[in-house]
């Protein structure tokens, strides 16, 4: 028997009375967490869920989303936790193509905008019969009809439960992956993998329960990285989490003065945010002397951040990298040898990570680019219902990512960039990520992003959009200008545009499809 659930149970029975999530001035303990949980594999046992099948969670970082996700995987069905800000229209979907028989879903406040709306959604899920509506205050009542609070739903229910008997294969989670070409696709994910990848992701991190850190969640729970990283790695040694619903810069860093914060995990944006938050009123030293280890991933992490966080901080921000249908973490920092900047790591404990072309062919010599492949206890078990789909990225037990990347001398891989943000200029490539690399090294440029346009006759022209550095002047000319001393001809962007934001998905990376 093997179930996810095993991590909070475990926790529950070693530490009771320690804090499991925090959010504001609610405190919850890991046996209050634990009887929760238990509340809603009872709920879900009466309403007729059976072992396998399929139970979609809508939540943000509320301590509502570890204890709803547990409670399923308790009675041994299988999470399908979805984006927080899907609309009517992409919850039919997703609900429809993961066959889910209940659905748990927050209702916004003007607190915690962040709940999910298009509630006629619901009505066009054929098969999903039980609907529960999570209130930031219990005691509200729906203001959909037809569905009942959870609070309503789970009042009587023991806080007692014997958690079902998985199978290490069985599905644990389908996770949805962010459908940047066609429609999403469920990525299933085992008890296994889920498992094995929080364990690992500990042995990195050098936590045990003993040490007692302390997360700040800012990663949405819906996304693997966050799911992994803090909430499973953390329920694992017992950690607290101290989480926020929606990602601003100047509440993190309160809250890792306020909470003593030891582990904070982000994608690169954060880390820019943080940087760009510190003022005369932030106690940097304090932060410093609390926090252990600092990670990122989700996109490539620009050295100059990487610098600037170290200096302010005095952390090293360990890189690792992954997907939804690698559980996700397949490669990381090298925590016995020194961390290498722009370096996404080495393989994790177990996993086996190559580069191939087009034709599955390995790719041998160092630092030749090709496509990042992978095999271990970390691989889904395949999209959901789409065998094809399958099969396009599988082959004798590898997964093919669809990232570009280049292995040095050493073994430690960097990412060049994926496959289809690739620009093809006048017959040469030209990777993006190297473009904004360089252009953040510019006093004036705080953040960019850099894509393909059309082009008449070289096919794509580059172009930069950049966020510029308060106080720091520059026009596009002269940026333009700047970028062709530092690059090469054929690589320097000829059309810059200043923006006061990028788009970016929910978890914080930068949106480029939505860039033209």
């Amino acid at each position: 028997m093997l179930n996810l659930s095993l991590f909070l149970e475990d926790s529950a029975r070693s530490h009771p009375s320690r804090d499991a999530v925090v959010l504001g001035d609610t405190r919850l303990s890991y046996a209050q967490v634990n009887g929760a949980a238990n509340q809603v594999a009872n709920l879900l046992v009466a309403r007729g869920i059976q072992p396998g099948d399929k139970v979609a969670l809508s939540c943000p970082n509320l301590p509502f989303f570890p204890i709803i996700y547990y409670g399923i995987l308790k009675a041994g069905a299988v999470v399908v936790p979805l984006n927080v800000l899907l609309k009517g229209r992409e919850i039919a979907y997703h609900l429809n193509d993961s066959d889910a028989k209940a659905y748990f879903c927050f209702q916004g406040t003007p607190d915690l905008p962040m709940g999910t709306d298009g509630y006629a959604g619901f009505q066009d899920a054929e098969g999903c019969e039980s609907f529960f509506m999570i209130m930031a205050d219990p005691s509200a009542p729906s203001s959909v009809e037809g569905t009942e609070t959870l609070g309503q739903a789970m009042h009587g229910h023991s806080p007692v439960f014997e958690s079902v008997a998985t199978e290490p294969n069985d599905t644990a989670v389908i996770l949805y992956t962010s459908g940047t070409t066609g429609q999403p696709k469920g990525a299933e994910l085992s008890h296994a993998n889920m498992v094995m990848n929080a364990v690992t992701a500990n042995r990195l991190f050098d936590s045990v329960s003993s040490k007692h850190d302390t997360h700040l969640v800012v990663l949405p729970l819906f996304h693997s990285f966050g799911q992994t990283v803090n909430m499973n790695a953390g329920f694992l040694v017992s950690a607290t989490l101290v989480m926020l619903p929606r990602f601003d810069a100047q509440q993190a860093i309160g809250l890792m003065q306020k909470e003593s914060i030891t582990m904070f995990a982000g994608v690169p944006t954060m880390y820019w945010g943080l940087l760009g938050a510190l003022d005369e009123t932030v106690d940097v030293k304090k932060i410093a002397g609390n926090l252990r280890q600092a990670v990122a991933g989700g996109s490539a992490l620009p050295v100059e951040i990487l610098k600037q966080f170290k200096e302010r901080f005095g952390v090293q921000i360990l890189e690792g990298y992954g997907l939804s249908e690698t559980s996700p973490v397949a490669t990381f920092s090298d925590p016995e040898r020194d961390p290498r900047p722009g370096s996404i790591g080495v393989p994790i404990w177990g996993i086996e990570v190559k580069l191939v072309d087009n034709e599955w062919k390995t790719i041998e010599g160092a630092d030749e680019i090709g496509e990042i492949a992978i095999r271990g206890h970390n691989i889904m078990k395949g999209y959901y219902k789409r065998p094809e789909a399958t099969a396009e990225v599988m082959k004798d037990g590898w997964f093919r990512t669809g990232d570009l990347a280049r292995r040095d001398e050493d073994g430690f891989y960097y990412i060049v960039d994926r496959a289809k943000d690739l620009i093809i200029r006048g017959g040469f490539n030209v990777y993006p990520r190297e473009i904004e690399e360089v252009l953040m090294t510019h006093d004036a440029v705080s953040l960019a992003a850099v894509i393909g346009v059309p082009h008449e006759s070289h096919g794509e022209e580059i172009k930069a959009y950049v966020i510029k550095t308060p106080g720091v002047d520059v026009t596009e000319d002269e940026l333009i200008g700047w970028c062709k001393e530092q690059m090469a001809t054929y690589k320097y962007p000829r059309v810059v545009e200043f923006a006061p934001e990028l788009p970016m998905t929910s978890t914080g990376k930068i949106l480029k499809r939505e860039l033209s």
